[in-house]
């Protein structure tokens, strides 16, 4: 058994997916600062709280629907992959990629061994 397929992890990670929407959805100034340094447009910055939710939901729904669960963290591995991307796009520094780094790795490791069930 892994870390990675328990309940708990979905949970957690869902929990920080939600706090993390509202964070974006006040915004906090951290974040915009962020989103200023990637040069995201303040036009699409409204996609971010709504995915995040979205994510929340597709990462509580783990023990219910697996499916649904691994598509969820395959669509993170996306988000991230993008926003390591945004990154390295805008010579960030290396220490403010780690966490989306970190991210991409996780949850590209969830999609493949997917929930346990």
């Amino acid at each position: 058994m892994s870390a990675l397929t328990a309940p708990r992890t979905y949970v957690a990670l869902a929990a920080f997916q939600a706090a993390d929407a509202v964070a974006c959805a006040i915004p906090v100034a951290p974040i915009t600062q962020a989103l200023d340094t990637l040069e995201v447009p303040q036009r699409i910055r409204w996609v971010l709280p709504a995915a995040k939710a979205a994510s929340a939901i597709g990462l509580l729904a783990g023990r219910r629907f697996p499916g649904l669960a691994r598509l969820t963290t395959a669509l993170l591995t996306v988000y991230f992959v993008l926003a390591v991307g945004a990154h390295i796009r805008v010579r960030d520094k290396a220490v403010n990629m780690i966490p989306a780094a970190t991210f991409l790795l996780t949850y590209a490791a969830m999609t493949v061994k997917g929930p346990r069930t």
